[in-house]
C-alpha cells in the first residue's frame, strides 16, 4: 500500500483496484454499508491505513480516507470530514485514532 497519495479521487480509484470496493459509512459505534446493508461494530473492523487530504481552498474541504478490513472479510474504504459534527462512541473514536 502507497505511503501517499496527492488526491482522494487517486488513492480511492488505486485502492479499489487492489479490493478495497465496500464503501463504509460512519454511524455511531461503528460503520455500516448502504450497499450490503450490513453494520459492523468498531470491534469488528480494522484500520489498516490512512490518508489525510487537505482542501485547497477551505479547512472545511479536509478529509480523512480509512482503508477498513472487517473480521468477516469485507474490504473497502470509509472518507470522513475533519471535524464533523457527527456523534461517535469512545470506542469507535478511539478505533479511528491516528497512530
Amino acid at each position: 500500500m502507497k505511503k501517499g497519495y496527492d488526491t482522494l479521487s487517486t488513492a480511492i480509484e488505486d485502492l479499489q483496484s487492489k479490493g478495497y470496493n465496500t464503501n463504509f459509512d460512519l454511524v455511531e459505534d461503528g460503520v455500516h454499508s448502504k450497499d450490503l446493508k450490513k453494520q459492523w461494530k468498531a470491534g469488528e473492523i480494522e484500520v489498516v491505513q490512512f490518508y489525510r487530504f487537505e482542501g485547497m481552498s477551505s479547512a472545511g474541504d479536509n478529509s480523512i480516507l480509512y482503508v477498513l478490513e472487517c473480521k468477516t472479510g469485507e474490504k473497502g474504504l470509509l472518507v470522513n470530514a475533519y471535524g464533523a459534527d457527527q456523534y461517535i462512541s469512545p470506542v469507535m473514536i478511539q478505533k479511528l485514532q491516528m497512530k
